[in-house]
Formats: structure tokens, C-alpha cells, sequence
């Protein structure tokens, strides 16, 4: 048989939900990871603790990427359902294995059930089977193999490791994968292991959060890593909890972040404006999932973009940024510290399922620039001194004959509350100039991402994880990608430049509505075409190529 040489490649494994489908993914990333390839990892599965079908994509390229492609090479079945639902996504010259008890159809049978037997293992162990046959039939070495497995499989890893050597010498050799050509092995990591690693370099001392799909892997890996990273992590019984006691740690001059997703942020939006009239720091990440209420809880959308932006009564200053790739969500949930500290502001790193849950591959240039959060106020204090640009120093309590006083109620600048008109104006006109500095601050560049062909006329907008497929779509069509990663303040400059020479706008979102527009319409801009998708998946680039090209000459 002729061995085929492959620069991209592209694998499905389903099973039913217990069967260890998303933890198999990774052990299949981090194969590709370990040959130096870029890698993305897309996990699809239901809200259910049993039954229902998951399944997991798993791209490797010479090349960096964030989406997946409609087309699959191999399949790893280990139901029928699996083939039900995917062989059509199969390519021509595509393969698939399977466990040949559980499933009907022809390719490559491996009998896992007896493997299984044979070595005394238990059911799940039929991941480590397939997944060995896969490695086997790609000419993936075993030592590079063997090497990966005894990293991952913890438990019992002996055993898995007879049953993996076992079911790669019964399926033969079709591919050649050797190392990728960039002969680098990158870190790979889902989008909310990228973010925590951000926000402890950002310096927080907390993180509380009540789990809520899709945030959770944040305070999972925060929880795992707390000791030696000499934070708290706390999970309290709701997200009202959550909002309350982060601004008491604020208070007491320690930075902290919470996470959740939009159905605990409502229940924190009171405690949002309570942040916003005290001047509290707050670093909060919003992980969007479909709604309304409860809606798809395990699938991805942009359509919280609005909720985020004006979130609480009355109005008051905030930060929102969006990233898109690994190095931007560890720089800029690293930024959100520093913002929210600065300025004294909730500072939101706004993500979804997509981003937050997809694995991926990366890199990160830590900044080791530390910025000093002291401020040195006169004496007496004043909590809320009126100043030229509308920051007040922050002192945390206790301080010696020294009384730290929040408030939120309209106040003055001790705190205490006033229902005086001109202090009242006082007030909201010292949040306004604090609003406008916040703008000087972050309207600079990358703020706003310029990918594709930078000097083409037609452009996609798109803010968040669809920048991944967008920029695959940009450059096989030759047009620009404008990403804003900032949103709020909206970085109006950086965008204008961005956008100069475009005579064409197509906006791609995951929402019914096309939120960005809306904010974008304020700038003055028309979209021409937009492009949406709500039914909680992410676009495949052969998809949004074909949707694209529709809309251009």
C-alpha cells in the first residue's frame, strides 16, 4: 500500500456521553502537539450526564488555526450513532476504525471488547484501543506513542499501555506523520486554561466562581494550581455570593476575578453596579452560551456582546475585551488586572463555549513588566476625591486613624451619602472623565486585530473565536479580516484605521442579531452583508467559504 506523507489532517472520535470522548480528543491532540503541529480541538456534546452522543474534531496543520473543517479523514467510531450522524462528512480517501461489536460497517475492525478482556482492563480502556489502532494506521511511532500515553493515562498505565500496544500492531500502516516542518512543540491548552494562566499573570490573589458551562474549566484548573500559585479559590453556593464576596476581597485590596456564563451573570448584575458606583475593581470573565434562560447550556454564542456592554442600572465606566487567540487571551486576561486596578472598573474578558472549552495550541511572551497598584493619597482620605482625571487614589483597609468608607449610594468624597444636586453632578461627572481616560488608555494598537490582505477592499468584521475561521476564509478569498478585541470603550481610532480603503463590509457572528453591528452603526459603519449562525455551533470554513463567496463579486 502506498504510504501517503500529510502536511493537515482532520480525525472525529465519537461515543456516547461516559465513554471518555472529550478526554480521547485530548489524548489525539496532544499526539499532534507532540509532532509539532498546530492543533485545534473542537468538543460537541449534549447536556447530559448519560447518553446522547458526543463527539470531538481534532485538526492538526503546518500552520496555525482555529476552526475545524467540515471534512474528516479518519473516524475513530466507538458507536453507531457515530457513523450515523458523520460518515457523510467522510473525505473520499477517508478511513474509518471502529469497535467492531458496537458497530456495523466496513474499514478497519478492531476488536476492542476482547483486547479489553485480554489484559484485565476495564470499558473506558477501549479509548486507549482505538486511539493506539489510529496511531498505528497513521505510522505514528510507537515510542512517540508509548511516550504520550504513559504522560496521559495516569491510572492503570501499565494495562492501558499492553492494550495500546496490542491494538496498534493489528491495524497496518496507511500514512507517514513524522514531525511537522516547524519542529516546535507548542503548549496545548483549552481557551480557559489560556485565560487563567493570563490572570495569574496579571497578579490576581482570588478567584471565585459557582460552576456554569462553559466558565468551570477556569475554576477547575485555578482550584488545581492554588497552592502553588499562592491564590484563593473559592466556590460559594450561588453567583450572587460569588459578586459579593469578590468585591469584599476587592475592598480589602486583593485583585480579584470571577467567572461565569450569562445565566449567573444576571443574577451578578446588581452587584456589577454596585461595583460601578463604589469604584470597585472587579475582574470578571463571561463565558456566552445560547440562550435565552437555560437554552443550549453545552453550546456556544456571541448574542451576550449587548448584555455585557450595558449590564446594571444607571451608567458607569467598564472594560470589555474579547480575544481570539491563545497569546491574546493570556495578555489580555493578564490586561484585564491592570485595567480594572487603574481605573478602579469592572474589566470583563468576554468569551464563549467555542473559545473557552476548544483546545488549541500556543504560545505567550509573559510581559514581565509589573505595574505598581499604589497610589499615595493625602491625608485626610478621601475615597472619592474629585480629580483631574477622575481616578481617586485607593487605600485598603485597615490603615492606621483612617476611615475607608464605600458607598452605593450617590456620595462625596468621603463616601458618605448625599442627595446634594451639585455633589450628585460632581459625581457622574468625575465617572465621565474616568471613562474618557479609560478610552485614551486602550484606544492604541491591538486593540483591534488587521488580518488576511490588509490592502483588500472587502472585509470581515467578527469579534471573539469566529476570527479563527474568518482569517482561513480571508486568505483563501484574498480580503481583509478587522477583529476589534477591545469593545468597550469601543477603540474608535485603531478601528478607523482598520477599516480605511474597505468598501465592503461582511459581518460574520454567532447570534441572531448581529450585535456588532449595532455598535459599529454608532461609529458610522454600514454593514453590506451579514453573515449569522445561532443554532449553538461554531462556522466550519467550508461552510462560511461557501456563504462568503455568495456575497462577493
Amino acid at each position: 500500500m502506498e504510504v501517503k506523507i500529510i502536511t493537515e489532517y482532520s480525525v472525529l472520535i465519537g461515543g456516547k456521553a461516559g465513554d471518555g470522548i472529550s478526554q480521547a480528543g485530548q489524548l489525539i491532540a496532544s499526539l499532534f502537539s507532540e509532532l509539532g503541529y498546530h492543533v485545534y480541538q473542537y468538543i460537541d456534546y449534549p447536556s447530559l450526564i448519560r447518553g446522547g452522543h458526543n463527539f470531538c474534531i481534532i485538526r492538526a496543520a503546518e500552520k496555525p488555526i482555529m476552526a475545524y473543517r467540515d471534512g474528516i479523514d479518519v473516524i475513530l467510531a466507538l458507536d453507531q450513532t457515530t457513523i450515523d450522524l458523520h460518515q457523510k462528512k467522510l473525505r473520499p480517501n477517508g478511513t474509518i476504525i471502529y469497535d467492531k461489536k458496537r458497530v456495523k460497517d466496513t474499514g478497519h475492525a478492531l476488536d476492542i471488547g476482547d483486547i479489553i478482556e485480554k489484559y484485565h482492563g476495564i470499558r473506558i480502556m477501549g479509548n486507549t484501543a482505538i486511539i493506539s489502532a489510529f496511531c498505528g494506521f497513521m505510522g505514528i511511532s510507537w515510542d512517540i506513542t508509548e511516550q504520550v500515553f504513559r504522560r496521559k493515562l495516569q491510572k492503570k498505565t501499565d494495562t492501558n499501555i499492553q492494550i495500546a500496544q496490542e491494538a496498534y500492531s493489528q491495524i497496518s500502516k496507511s500514512m507517514n506523520i513524522g514531525p511537522s516542518v516547524n519542529g516546535k512543540h507548542l503548549p496545548l491548552l483549552s481557551g480557559n486554561e489560556w485565560i487563567s494562566l493570563g490572570l495569574l499573570a496579571g497578579g490576581i490573589d482570588a478567584y471565585i466562581a459557582y460552576p456554569m458551562t462553559p466558565s468551570s474549566g477556569i475554576l477547575h484548573y485555578l482550584a488545581s494550581v492554588a497552592h502553588e500559585a499562592g491564590i484563593e479559590v473559592i466556590h460559594p453556593e450561588s453567583e450572587i455570593a460569588v459578586i459579593l464576596i469578590a468585591l469584599g476581597f476587592s475592598y480589602a485590596g486583593k485583585k480579584t476575578a470571577v467567572g461565569t456564563s450569562g445565566g449567573g451573570f444576571c443574577l451578578m448584575t446588581e452587584g456589577l453596579s454596585l461595583a460601578g458606583m463604589a469604584e470597585i475593581p472587579i475582574i470578571i470573565v463571561l463565558s456566552q452560551r445560547a440562550g435565552p434562560s437555560t437554552g443550549l447550556p453545552t453550546y456556544s454564542s456571541q448574542s451576550d456582546l449587548l448584555f455585557a456592554c450595558h449590564a446594571g442600572q444607571g451608567e458607569f465606566p467598564r472594560w470589555i475585551a474579547s480575544p481570539a487567540t491563545s497569546e491574546e487571551a493570556y495578555a489580555f486576561s493578564a490586561e484585564a488586572v491592570r485595567i480594572a486596578w487603574k481605573f478602579q472598573v469592572p474589566a470583563f474578558i468576554l468569551s464563549d463555549k467555542s473559545f473557552s472549552e476548544g483546545i488549541f495550541t500556543g504560545e505567550i511572551n509573559p510581559d514581565e513588566t509589573k505595574e505598581s497598584f499604589q497610589s499615595s493619597p493625602s491625608f485626610p482620605y478621601r475615597r472619592y476625591e474629585d480629580t483631574p482625571n477622575g481616578i481617586s487614589p485607593i487605600l485598603a483597609p485597615p490603615y492606621v486613624h483612617e476611615t475607608i468608607k464605600y458607598n452605593s449610594y450617590t456620595h462625596d468624597y468621603q463616601g458618605i451619602t448625599t442627595e446634594d444636586p451639585e455633589m450628585t453632578v460632581t459625581m457622574v461627572q468625575k465617572r465621565i472623565r474616568k471613562t474618557e481616560q479609560l478610552l485614551k488608555y486602550v484606544d492604541k494598537p491591538g486593540a483591534v486585530h488587521l488580518g488576511g490582505k490588509e490592502s483588500a477592499k472587502i472585509a470581515l468584521l467578527c469579534w471573539g473565536s469566529p476570527r479563527g475561521v474568518c482569517s482561513e476564509v480571508a486568505e483563501e478569498l484574498g480580503l481583509r479580516v478587522v477583529s476589534p478585541v477591545v469593545i468597550s470603550p469601543f477603540p474608535t481610532e485603531e478601528f478607523r484605521k482598520a477599516m480605511t480603503g474597505v468598501d465592503k463590509i461582511i459581518l460574520v457572528e454567532e447570534s441572531s442579531t448581529g450585535q456588532l453591528n449595532l455598535i459599529t452603526a454608532r461609529e458610522g459603519y454600514k454593514m453590506d452583508h451579514v453573515i449569522l449562525r445561532y443554532d449553538g455551533r461554531p462556522f466550519a470554513v467550508e461552510e462560511l467559504l461557501d456563504q462568503v463567496t455568495r456575497c462577493i463579486p
